[in-house]
């Protein structure tokens, strides 16, 4: 099929490649081989929990039908699980659509066409598609960040659905150069400030010097070691320090001195290479000889904007040609909010691969800077950044992630585990360097290829490692595991017990003795499934999940400062148009007390997925993002928010409480 016949993947959210191929076992010492999903799913406790464990998730719930719970602060009545097109919260609670795909944002934005006929230059100004991972800055942050009524709240645009990104589109490649531009400046980040009005309400401040967008074309400074090195050499920047954009912008992290990170996830798809044999950089993240996602690379006319996302070898060398392109993406940026003048500097210390997101341990002073990230993708690993400096509030800055120390996640039956160091210096490194027969020729090499850095040292292949949260008093960490279909059961161990993987889990660890520690103990705190499923604990105080509280696909998490955990979902195809659990959702869950409650709904074919509040709790922002995006023939599945059969817009929801208290307690 020649490029002119080929038409456009529409189909993208949550597909992804498997790209780790390597034949290292999940763990490439354990034998204990004998948990099977049968005996797990019944109770069996084998060696799928540890012995650290605190008090366990029970399912002491509340229906819908019912009396809110007194205990443990979860003062709301749970939600049903349903289908409806719109967005359920508990009663007493009340949601509204804030700043929706479209909303104008900086000086010379046009209002959001009806029809979607606004124009790429239109999008670059207005707030972006498909909202995700977001936080809130108070806006007197350097001063202690205590307002709850004013701050900015900088939001993640992950992806766009053309056929509802444009009034109307051709999937035939080549793509029209507006349309792929418009795409483009959809991607990437809102910066947007606002304010809580005498009534309650909030809104934007139109005109405001901090109001921003960051999109595919902004320009960005590459950080760390990476920096400078050739294979970063591109047309564009011969010097290797220079580049362009960020995109596939999924979750997000912000820093304890006040910047936002957004992070890097699904980016390899918006490339393609057509060159005979492909550089390791590019194999082990699923860039091929297919032409990409949206076929960006063919826009015509041809603008260079658009060109250097074939990362061919078309020129005489790098620096006249894109083929090092994809190595400017996989990476964590850091944005000053409150500087929109502020050039976005990607931290490669932090590991390139497809960033779901980045989590901080809380920073201590005089000790170092420790975070956690995922690489969400089916079999592939939990890595974790401990600087080399240590953490001083009144000096820190992004400085503290250019050094460090990158280590990858080995999971042992046992309820054990270590922090494998990914540091060309270390001699535990070299060793497993030369038995794997293998080279990195300098610590950026290891980062540019930080996924085969990591095959190398036998890291624990994870079953799509996705958002991370850290208790704010215990600092017990939780990662969500969102599911893997492809597992089959010789593939199974007692991290990740289920072959064929569709409904996920949520584990947690805590780190021995200190947060930078090299070791840790480790559980499965919940399994997702239909009501029955059952997770075990060694305690005996077993989970069974009820229809009030069922869920699958875990996929957002976020702690609130009372130690409440919100869990938010992400199913997709038959599991979210046929399975028991209706739309997606988000729950809210006391490790202390065991409560777990279905609090939110979403409406049709959306994902529930980034959550934060004011620093008082009593304002609670939601993010719904690709309402409607499974097609009925000839119409959309939703028209959220507006409703009326209205094109659907991925949006922020406001949730507060009608008596004004704080929001889940």
């Amino acid at each position: 099929m020649t490029t002119k016949e080929k038409k456009l993947k529409i189909d993208i959210s949550g597909v992804d490649p498997i790209c780790n191929k390597s034949k290292g076992d999940d763990f490439y010492d354990v034998v204990n081989r004998q948990l099977s999903r049968r005996s797990f799913l019944k109770g069996g406790l084998g060696v799928a929990v540890s012995s650290f464990m605190l008090s366990p998730l029970m399912a002491g719930c509340t229906s819908s039908k019912g009396s809110a719970s007194s205990s443990a602060g979860l003062g709301f009545q749970a939600v049903a699980g349903n289908r409806t097109d719109v967005v359920d919260v508990p009663v007493g609670y009340r949601a509204q659509p804030f700043l929706p795909w479209g909303t104008p944002l900086v000086p010379g934005a046009g209002e959001f066409k009806t029809d979607a006929s606004n124009s790429a230059l239109d999008q670059a100004r207005q707030v972006g598609s498909h909202h995700d991972g977001m936080h809130f800055f108070p806006i007197d942050v350097k001063e202690g960040g205590a307002s709850s009524k004013e701050g900015l709240l900088v939001m993640n645009h992950e992806y766009v659905d053309p056929q509802i990104l444009h009034a109307s589109f051709s999937p035939n490649a080549p793509r029209p150069q507006q349309e792929v531009l418009k795409e483009m400046m959809a991607h990437g980040v809102s910066v947007a400030h606002i304010i809580r009005k005498p009534d309650g309400e909030w809104q934007l401040i139109e005109g405001s010097p901090y109001n921003r967008r960051i999109t595919a074309s902004t320009p960005m400074q590459m950080s760390g070691p990476v920096a400078g090195h050739d294979k970063l050499i591109t047309r564009f920047s011969p010097e290797g320090t220079k580049t362009r954009g960020t995109i596939n912008n999924c979750s997000h992290g912000h820093t304890p001195w006040g910047t936002y990170l957004t992070c890097e996830e699904n980016w390899a798809g918006c490339f393609m290479n057509d060159d005979e044999t492909h550089p390791r950089e590019h194999e082990r993240y699923g860039v091929n000889r297919e032409n990409s996602r949206y076929y960006w690379e063919t826009a015509t006319p041809g603008l260079d904007e658009t060109e250097r996302f074939n990362a061919s070898s078309t020129g005489a060398s790098a620096a006249e040609d894109y083929r090092n392109e994809p190595n400017h993406f996989g990476w964590i940026v850091e944005i000053d909010p409150f500087n929109a003048k502020s050039t976005p500097v990607k931290r490669s210390m932090l590991g390139r691969f497809a960033h779901e997101g980045i989590v901080f341990a809380p920073a201590v002073e005089g000790e170092p800077l420790v975070a956690y990230s995922g690489d969400d993708s089916r079999f592939e690993y939990i890595y974790k950044f401990v600087s080399a400096k240590p953490y001083y509030k009144a000096t820190a800055s992004g400085d503290l992630l250019n050094e460090g120390t990158l280590y990858v996640a080995h999971f042992n039956d046992d309820g054990t585990g270590r922090w494998l160091p990914l540091d060309i210096e270390n001699s535990e490194f070299q060793a497993k360097v030369r038995e794997a027969g293998v080279e990195f020729h300098s610590q950026a090499d290891v980062l540019l290829n930080t996924r085969l850095a990591a095959d190398v040292m036998g890291a624990t292949k994870m079953d799509r490692p996705e958002w991370g949260a850290v208790h704010p008093t215990t600092k017990e960490v939780y990662f969500s595991l969102t599911n893997n279909t492809r597992r089959t059961e010789v593939q199974t161990n007692a991290m990740n017990p289920r072959a064929e993987n569709a409904y996920g889990h949520i584990v947690r660890w805590s780190e021995d003795k200190q947060q930078s520690a090299e070791s840790f103990h480790w559980d499965i705190f919940l399994m997702g499934g239909e009501a029955g499923t059952h997770t075990p604990n060694a305690e005996g105080n077993d989970v069974t999940l009820t229809s009030d509280n069922q869920f699958a696909c875990p996929d957002g998490l976020w702690f609130d400062y009372r130690g409440t955990l919100w869990i938010q979902t992400d199913m997709s195809g038959e599991l979210l148009s046929q399975g028991s659990f209706g739309n997606n959702g988000m729950y809210a869950a006391n490790p202390e007390s065991g409560e777990l409650k279905r609090f939110l709904v979403g409406p049709v074919d959306c994902e529930i997925t980034g959550v934060v509040t004011t620093p008082d709790g009593k304002t609670m922002f939601v993010n719904v993002q690709h309402p409607g995006d499974r097609l009925a023939p000839g119409k959309f599945s939703s028209s959220w928010p507006a409703g009326n059969g209205a094109r659907p817009r991925s949006a922020t929801v406001i949730i507060t409480r009608e008596d004004g208290g704080v929001v889940g307690a």
